[in-house]
């Protein structure tokens, strides 16, 4: 038979691909290989950990802050100025009278022989007693933080050291008059003002019951005309001399 009398044959169909097979099957092909890599589900547990520990944080901050405060609030206010006072029993009262092994005396020969012109000015004191130990200078009004004695004839007297010490300070002030000062054991401070004849220097270490100086004048309390100020200082605070020296 002749070739062209043959019948034709089709030619055979080269199969036809479905690319929505493909697609998934190489997609299901690289997650497989991703997967299988060692590094990549570490990655992801850290990943999902921290956001978990995120929503945990944001969580609880947003709890606590809507919960009241349980915690003690102090109270406790200090007003700007105020003095601190001192418990109950811890007071000048108690303060030491013995220094050395001595008791603190009044720095004058014969006290009943003398009167108070000035007295301390304590404000545990009555309403009468507060007024007398008030100062007046011109206009001003100042409480008195020490105690003037004088001879009731006017007469000069003596004036003795309280305590045995050292004598720190010597001064002539244009107001209070001749001035010295003795420190003691313990830190106490005897002050004494309006002086004459002063009878020690600075660095003198005096014996208690010494003589130091006379009763004399000052500008300030003029009025008083010859007196002694007396005057006891704890850490350069000012303590009523009666409450440490026994009559």
């Amino acid at each position: 038979m002749n070739d062209q009398n043959k019948p034709k044959q089709k030619p055979e169909e080269t199969p036809k691909t479905v690319l929505g097979g493909t697609s998934a099957a190489k997609s299901s092909s690289g997650w497989k290989n991703l997967f299988a890599k060692r590094w990549v589900s570490p990655a992801i547990f850290m990943a999902a950990a921290a956001i978990i520990v995120t929503l945990m944080w944001i969580y609880q901050g947003a709890d606590q802050t809507s919960k009241p405060t349980t915690g003690k609030t102090d109270t406790t206010e200090v007003s700007q100025g105020e003095e601190a006072t001192a418990p109950e029993g811890k007071g000048e009262d108690t303060l030491p009278v013995i220094a050395g092994g001595e008791q603190m005396k009044w720095p004058l020969t014969d006290k009943a022989a003398l009167q108070v012109e000035l007295p301390f000015y304590d404000e545990k004191a009555t309403d009468e007693e507060r007024e007398a130990a008030v100062v007046q200078t011109g206009t001003s009004f100042s409480p008195h933080m020490g105690m003037d004695f004088a001879d009731p004839d006017g007469k000069t007297f003596d004036v003795l050291a309280a305590l045995s010490g050292k004598v720190t300070h010597v001064e002539q002030h244009p107001t209070n008059g001749n001035i010295v000062e003795i420190t003691h054991e313990g830190g106490l401070v005897t002050v004494y003002q309006s002086l004459a004849d002063i009878a020690v220097e600075e660095g003198d270490d005096v014996e208690q019951g010494t003589i130091i100086a006379k009763a004399g004048r000052n500008e300030l309390e003029r009025d008083l005309g010859i007196h002694l100020h007396y005057q006891i200082l704890n850490n350069g605070k000012a303590i009523n001399p009666s409450s440490l020296i026994v009559e």
